[in-house]
């Protein structure tokens, strides 16, 4: 074994903007394409059933860890 230590991740949550009938008012492409330049990488959605709440999550590797 080599001793390297896991990755360490932060992660980050982009909730897109909705209109009255609580669905997606803007496709949420162009904040997501500057985020993945930043270094982000989507990983999947959180949401609330029967509240409509949907927050997309995003994940780099920490500053200054070793990706795996």
């Amino acid at each position: 074994m080599t001793g390297t230590p896991p990755t360490e991740w932060e992660y980050e949550t982009l909730r897109p903007d909705r209109d009255a009938t609580k669905k997606e008012a803007v496709d949420p492409k162009a904040r997501l394409n500057e985020l993945g330049a930043a270094g982000w990488e989507f990983v999947g959605t959180i949401s609330y059933e029967g509240g409509g709440t949907k927050y997309l999550v995003l994940k780099r590797p920490r500053s200054g860890t070793p990706s795996a």
